[in-house]
């Protein structure tokens, strides 16, 4: 199916033509957010097989019009109104029951019944198609998915990720039963997943995990203790970390899948303490859970729990990286609206130089997470297939999850300046992108802790020559580096990697900050290039300039830079 995709820019920013939100006050509300993105459709060609590509496109199509309109009124009220407990029935008996809002239930249904997005990587038949989708299809969904609703795609990331991780450590004979439990569409047998990780005293510091499991006669386990932060924590399965052995540290860690409810239909012997009153995420319920023997299976071998279950977390960064993506594509989304759209001192915003740089910006930051967003997720997929180096995906996985997450902050808080007074109040859009995007810095490690994770890639795994050699091939099959900058960006590489392994090599733990974001920006850079030669993405080659000059360059602060508002105007042409 050959799809027409934008292949010039105007010659001039051109008027605002939409007929959604004629007032003083922009509101894009109705917005089809897969047609106001201008890179989504030939971004899908580029990663997606043709035939799955036109298969796929007018539900993406499709989720574009529902996530502008009736999913963004939902996810609003279902903000409005988060999750309560009830931890007894009006007879005093113990329920641990999480009552939701009609609002989030259909953004439930949506979400794992009627686009599958938790089941389509594990089976076919998922939208149609009889085979199951490449993680590019998945995330090129999700990533239109969460411009709407944050929160949701948390659960539903844990579920694809516990049918992931079961699939490959679980016995088959378990497989064969929970797994169409939790890859299904019907949305009265779905049951959805979960991961019971944190304690109060073992957050990041996994191999200090006190919950404890017991062996059974009968095979099962028995597991004991409480668990500190456990998000979907009514979900019909969660994977759950517990000390089996005597030994100390993570040597004594398995993986365990617990049950909701047990063979007979009563609920499983533990308890929801109380919900989290979180900062973002409101729609979505996370909880305490005091564990009181509750019966569970082992996954995998014994003792060897955090590295099964890294394989989850994994799974799950690559996920907050794609959501912090989505979430900056939403801000700039409605930041080039709003511009667009508003007037002050006589102007459009968008005809403004200080505002074009800006959004420019927030532009190149929200195109680099998508880019390595789907070179993760291309990676992670060969790895698994055996035809790539799995050190690749091992070193990308946190590299999006700690640069792009901390981008996010970053971009939401200008689209909410960009709308001005309004951005800051909460029937507006903006104050949820930004609440929403502090969790990706935090959750499946904090920075500091996947900033050091790269280095150890680095170290213990021999991550940094994969790394490159990824980068010089998509270097190599790109739009190729302009000549005045070509020196630049060949030096900026080598130090890049230099400092990198430097900092591996030497346990210079301070550095890992910088080397990570140095290797985000020179993946991502390289990605852009890359994707240029696609029909529709020849922008995306100024986008990597950008990236070149604003972020991995060194830059004198008192030199006057050179006039860059040619390639401002470019970038901007063809996001209108």
């Amino acid at each position: 199916m050959d799809t027409p995709v934008k292949t010039a820019a105007p010659t001039s920013v051109p008027a605002a033509v939409s007929s959604v939100g004629a007032t003083p006050v922009p509101d894009s509300r109705g917005l089809n957010l897969f047609n106001a993105d201008p890179y989504a459709a030939a971004l899908g060609q580029r990663y997606l097989p043709p035939k799955l590509y036109a298969h796929l496109l007018p539900h993406l199509e499709r989720l574009g019009g529902l996530a502008g309109g009736v999913m963004d009124e939902l996810a609003a009220t279902a903000d409005k109104h988060p999750p309560t407990l009830s931890v007894r029935s009006r007879a005093g008996t113990d329920e641990s029951r999480i009552d939701k809002h009609p609002a989030y239930v259909e953004l439930e249904r949506l979400a794992y019944s009627e686009f599958g997005l938790a089941a389509l990587s594990h089976r076919g038949g998922v939208l149609g198609w009889p085979e199951p989708m490449p993680a590019a299809a998945k995330y090129a969904l999700s990533h239109l998915f969460v411009q709407a609703e944050f929160g949701l795609c948390c659960p539903v990331s844990m579920t694809d990720s516990l049918a992931r991780t079961l699939r490959k450590f679980g016995d088959p004979a378990l497989v064969e039963r929970v797994l169409p439990q939790v890859t299904s569409q019907d949305f009265d047998a779905l049951r959805q997943g979960a991961m019971f990780m944190t304690e109060q005293g073992a957050g990041s510091d996994v191999s200090a995990t006190e919950v404890t499991a017991e062996a059974q006669a009968d095979g099962t386990w028995r597991i004991h203790g409480d668990k500190w932060f456990c998000s979907n924590p009514d979900a019909g399965f969660a994977m759950v970390l517990a000390r089996s052995e005597p030994d100390a540290g993570l040597k004594g860690v398995s993986l365990f899948l617990l049950p909701r409810d047990l063979a007979d239909g009563s609920h499983n012997h533990y308890r929801i303490l109380r919900l989290k009153d979180k900062l973002g995420t409101r729609s979505m319920a996370s909880g305490e859970i005091r564990l009181e023997g509750a019966v569970a299976w082992l996954v995998g071998e014994r003792g060897r729990g955090f590295k099964h279950m890294a394989d989850m977390i994994n799974n799950s960064r690559l996920s907050n990286g794609m959501r912090a993506a989505g979430l900056m594509r939403r801000a700039v989304t409605e930041a080039i609206f709003v511009s667009q759209n508003r007037r002050a001192f006589g102007k459009r915003l968008i005809d403004m130089p200080l505002m074009q740089r800006q959004l420019v910006k927030m532009t190149v930051w929200a195109e680099q997470a998508r880019s390595v967003m789907f070179q993760t997720a291309r990676a992670l997929a060969d790895a698994d297939h055996g035809t790539a180096d799995p050190a690749l995906a091992r070193i990308l996985t946190p590299l999006i999850k700690f640069r792009a997450c901390r981008d996010a902050r970053k971009v939401t808080g200008d689209a909410m300046e960009v709308r001005g007074g309004c951005g800051y109040i909460e029937e507006w859009t903006e104050p949820r992108l930004v609440r929403d995007a502090h969790l990706g810095s935090i959750w499946e490690g904090t920075s500091n802790i996947v900033a050091l994770d790269v280095l150890r890639a680095i170290k213990k795994e021999g991550s940094l020559p994969a790394l490159r050699a990824h980068i010089n091939q998509l270097l190599a099959d790109g739009v190729p580096c302009p000549p005045a900058l070509a020196d630049l960006q060949a030096q900026a590489l080598d130090k890049s990697f230099a400092l990198a392994d430097h900092a591996a090599q030497g346990d210079h733990a301070e550095l890992a900050r910088q080397a990570a974001s140095l290797l985000y920006h020179a993946v991502s850079m390289a990605a852009l290039r890359w994707e240029a030669t696609g029909p529709g993405l020849e922008t995306r080659a100024q986008l990597a300039d950008q990236v070149l000059l604003h972020r991995l360059a060194a830059r004198d602060p008192y030199a006057i830079p050179p006039n860059e508002s040619a390639a401002c105007q470019t970038i901007l042409q063809y996001a209108l």
